[in-house]
């Protein structure tokens, strides 16, 4: 019963946003509401707005019901990211990662989406691991990775000017200035 109730607590408590989104041949609705199964129609709509995905939804003919063909293979891969952000913003866990969670998206859509992130987002931990710099500037701590091993830790003030032209390095950063007084947080 313990591994059961720290998998539900975990299930629960976070969520996992990869760069392949994961999509059931099934409606875009449904692909959504995978993260919070008694959703409401309303909640769903909302958090496709906060995904920037609204917009695109409506010009579809069959709407929230359009059928994303398997593995999403109807949508482009910017779409199908929005999906998966849609399910962060319905299912509001404590903690989320992003790994590569927006690379299909267009700077504009992207900057979007980190400014609904930074609003309705205030008291999560967030882990982001990205290549694009710029995906980072809000985060509190910035780890950089290079062939595997940490070279360097520090804010986006000190990381994103010495790193922005330098290519392969990976990049992990984690926010947790929102946590609560009595939390602490941690990077890796």
């Amino acid at each position: 019963l313990g591994d059961v109730y720290k998998r539900q607590s975990l299930y629960n408590n976070l969520t996992f946003v990869p760069q392949e989104t994961i999509l059931l041949r099934s409606s875009i609705l449904d692909n959504i509401k995978i993260a919070k199964p008694d959703a409401s129609i309303e909640e769903i709509m909302e958090a496709a707005k906060k995904a920037e995905l609204d917009s695109f939804i409506n010009t579809l003919e069959n709407g929230y019901e359009t059928i994303v063909g398997e593995r999403g293979v109807k949508l482009s891969g910017g779409q199908r990211q929005r999906i998966a952000l849609a399910r962060i913003f319905l299912k509001n866990s404590k903690i989320i990662v992003f790994d590569e969670a927006t690379s299909s998206l267009d700077n504009n859509t992207e900057f979007k989406i980190q400014q609904n992130i930074d609003k309705y987002f205030n008291n999560q931990t967030i882990i982001c691991i990205a290549h694009r710099l710029s995906t980072l500037k809000g985060m509190d701590k910035i780890v950089v990775i290079n062939d595997g091993k940490i070279i360097e830790i520090g804010t986006p003030k000190e990381i994103i000017p010495k790193y922005d032209t330098i290519k392969g390095n990976d990049f992990i950063a984690v926010s947790y200035t929102h946590l609560r007084a009595h939390e602490t947080g941690a990077y890796l």
